[in-house]
């Protein structure tokens, strides 16, 4: 199956529906991991006696620190549901936050998918709002949809800088997980600058993504990531479960930060489409090259864009990649990881295969756009 190549993916799955038994694989950090189709919830931790308890050096929290912490969570989670809707397709559900006063939307392209009639439930209720969609951008798992009417009736959120998120934040991912409307669930920050791949069918390529313990589930997709500021840190994607377990890996989501999700965001509501992505991009049209044995083997050239970094650098279709920037590139899940280590701009060089002789050739990498 061919996919556009350019520098990066599409959607993290946690959307309720038909499209949520679609498993799909991350990888990052080192280990192997597979979207849930129904995450496993996070538990919390007994409230009996014990060891810990019971040790000289443990002393609890004071009555007053844990009282103030309780109401700084009721005041963000007062402040913030109001701006998570739940929006559904005839594929499914998944959520979405209201972006500002006109009745933009942002949330998950995949929570969108082929949709053409949506509906939108805000989160106090009521008649659901149909929407439209303004635009996609399926490699940052990013779309904007719009309400045809009653805008006034929607909170718009207020999106914090993803740069400034430190490991160990305490935050809430708030949404529609299971259909369960308005749903908050807590955890922390736990690590910063991720990629992560999605496999089996989409080329989607998450950069840059917050990890969290907060629990995420088919439906949270599109929702909101929030800190104790409250404000939107980042969009919840993607939950994972461990092949090696073959279960869930409790405590293991992504969220897209929410400084791509205001940059993305912002080019799709003005014009429909992106032009700046910040993400590199190779200009060709591509799929995965079986070796004799039925293992990938390489990248094969299906169709080259006019006056992208391949056409400038003469690769041509038929041409099989088997290296970009010193890294084997088997397939075109691989390529796209290692464009998405590289920014637009960067010189790297590419191996190549053409009628079975071997070359490299040097190249300058484009930008990807819509």
């Amino acid at each position: 199956m061919r996919s556009k190549l350019t520098g990066g993916r599409m959607p993290g799955r946690t959307r309720n529906g038909r499209a949520a038994r679609a498993g799909r694989r991350l990888a990052g950090a080192g280990a192997v991991l597979a979207v849930l189709a129904v995450a496993g919830c996070s538990s919390a931790g007994g409230t009996g006696t014990g060891a810990a308890a019971a040790s000289p050096s443990a002393t609890a929290a004071p009555a007053g620190a844990a009282s103030s912490l309780e109401q700084q969570y009721e005041q963000v989670v007062a402040g913030v549901l109001p701006s998570v809707v739940q929006i559904s397709t005839s594929e499914g559900s998944g959520s979405g936050v209201v972006y500002d006063t006109k009745g933009d939307i942002v949330t998950n392209a995949h929570v969108v998918g082929s949709a053409t009639v949506l509906q939108v439930s805000p989160a106090s209720g009521g008649k659901p709002l149909p929407a439209e969609v303004l635009g996609v951008f399926a490699p940052d798992d990013l779309a904007v949809i719009k309400v045809a009417s009653g805008a006034g009736a929607l909170r718009p959120a207020s999106f914090g800088r993803s740069a400034s998120v430190r490991v160990g934040e305490i935050v809430l991912a708030m949404g529609n997980p299971l259909g369960l409307t308005g749903t908050v669930t807590d955890g922390i920050v736990s690590a910063t600058g991720r990629t992560v791949s999605e496999g089996q069918g989409s080329s989607a390529v998450l950069i840059s993504a917050i990890q969290t313990s907060a629990a995420i589930n088919p439906g949270n997709s599109g929702g909101a990531l929030v800190n104790l500021a409250g404000q939107v840190i980042g969009i919840p994607t993607l939950a994972a479960t461990s092949p090696q377990l073959g279960g869930a890996a409790a405590g293991i989501g992504f969220a897209i930060p929410s400084d791509t999700v205001t940059s993305i965001a912002g080019q799709l509501i003005a014009a429909g489409k992106v032009t700046s992505s910040g993400r590199a991009s190779l200009g060709i049209t591509a799929q995965t090259v079986a070796d004799p044995a039925g293992q990938p083997a390489g990248v094969g050239v299906a169709a080259v864009t006019p006056g992208g970094a391949a056409a400038r650098a003469g690769i041509q279709p038929g041409d099989i990649l088997t290296a970009l920037a010193g890294q084997p590139v088997p397939s075109v899940a691989a390529l796209q990881s290692v464009l998405a280590a590289h920014k637009p701009g960067d010189r790297v060089q590419a191996r190549l295969s053409r009628g079975g002789t071997e070359s490299a050739v040097q190249l300058t990498l484009g930008s990807l756009t819509s």
